[in-house]
């Protein structure tokens, strides 16, 4: 509990208040339009990931003229931005698809290596409480990986539910580190 408290003030040095109640208002509000209009939300969201993917990828094979360092990473990474980039604002609907698709097989791959993880610790003396927390990840993220499409469809709303939860915790963590500054 004391280390709860004393969290406002070990932040209160790293940036001012305000920077985090506008991070909580951002979320409350990209939150509520996900629960509002998913659909809409969604390919703006995915359209401003596209234009800064093939913005990046631009700038990454630019750099390439005055810094050559890593110059095959940078390579790859400006073709790949500027692909994926570009597929994503020119197919705005299944660039939306699959960015969703894609994400939840990060979702599900991370489940099923976090239960394993798990399993595994809980064979080795960790507890029936770890056990039982890696058997659910496992089942989850075989359930999301072997339905991407379903996920995918899901996955709006979900964002939208913690973004506004976290959203109204930052607008807390906020105020509490303005009276941390008083």
């Amino acid at each position: 509990m004391a280390d709860t408290v004393a969290a406002p003030q070990d932040l209160r040095m790293a940036y001012p208040w305000w920077v985090t109640l506008i991070q909580g208002i951002a979320a409350i509000v990209i939150g509520a339009l996900l629960l509002w209009r998913p659909a809409t939300t969604v390919i703006v969201l995915v359209q401003f990931l596209g234009w800064f993917w093939l913005i990046s990828g631009i700038f990454d094979i630019v750099s390439l003229f005055w810094n050559r360092a890593q110059w095959g990473w940078k390579l790859f990474s400006g073709i790949l931005g500027i692909v994926v980039g570009g597929f994503i604002i020119g197919e705005w609907l299944l660039g939306a698809v699959a960015v969703l698709a894609a994400y939840a097989l990060l979702l599900g791959v991370g489940g099923i290596i976090y239960g394993v993880a798990g399993l595994i610790k809980a064979f080795q003396g960790g507890g029936w409480g770890m056990g039982v927390l890696g058997a659910f990840s496992l089942l989850f993220g075989i359930i999301i990986t072997f339905n991407l499409l379903s996920a995918a469809l899901v996955l709006p709303w979900v964002m939208g539910v913690l973004g506004v939860a976290f959203g109204i915790a930052a607008v807390v963590l906020s105020f509490m580190i303005r009276k941390a500054q008083a």
